[in-house]
């Protein structure tokens, strides 16, 4: 882990990047955001397959810059759960602005129009109902409780 003195500049994006900016953190934050992931096993079988050793570090990593907190399991006391901090949740804008600019960008995109548009249309409450979902232990689109659900019944 690199120390606070060792930082490459005092720069705001050069701090965000340093935090969080891998692809693999980002990808993890993705699965609890959208997806509902908690434990180690349910991020190693996400579709990109990052290995176990990246996956520990990145997890650890977070841990250390408080973005995420590992808790026992509720049910299982040999697993752990992840979840996002104050300081993490407050990356969901992020996260949306990206998929938003993917979407846009990528002919191939796995997003669902409706969803980006639903998004772009309402940014503010759409956020502030996806923190409030990832707090309660939901998730984007995974769940009864998820936003999508909660959006298509209103």
């Amino acid at each position: 882990m690199r120390k606070k003195q060792d930082r490459r500049s005092d720069c705001p994006i050069n701090f965000s990047l340093e935090t969080f900016g891998d692809m693999w953190s980002l990808l993890i934050i993705r699965d609890i955001v959208y997806f509902g992931k908690k434990t180690y096993g349910e991020f190693l079988n996400s579709d990109e397959k990052i290995a176990t050793n990246i996956l520990a570090d990145r997890l650890a990593n977070m841990e250390e810059k408080s973005i995420l907190v590992k808790k026992p399991h509720p049910k299982d006391k040999r697993k752990e759960v992840y979840e996002l901090t104050e300081k993490g949740l407050d990356l969901i804008p992020i996260l949306l602005e990206m998929a938003a600019w993917g979407a846009k960008h990528d002919p191939q995109t796995g997003a669902p129009p409706e969803w980006i548009a639903m998004v772009k249309a309402d940014h503010d409450n759409i956020v502030n109902l996806i923190r409030l979902t990832v707090q309660n232990g939901g998730s984007i689109f995974v769940g009864a409780d998820s936003v999508i659900s909660k959006l298509t019944a209103a």
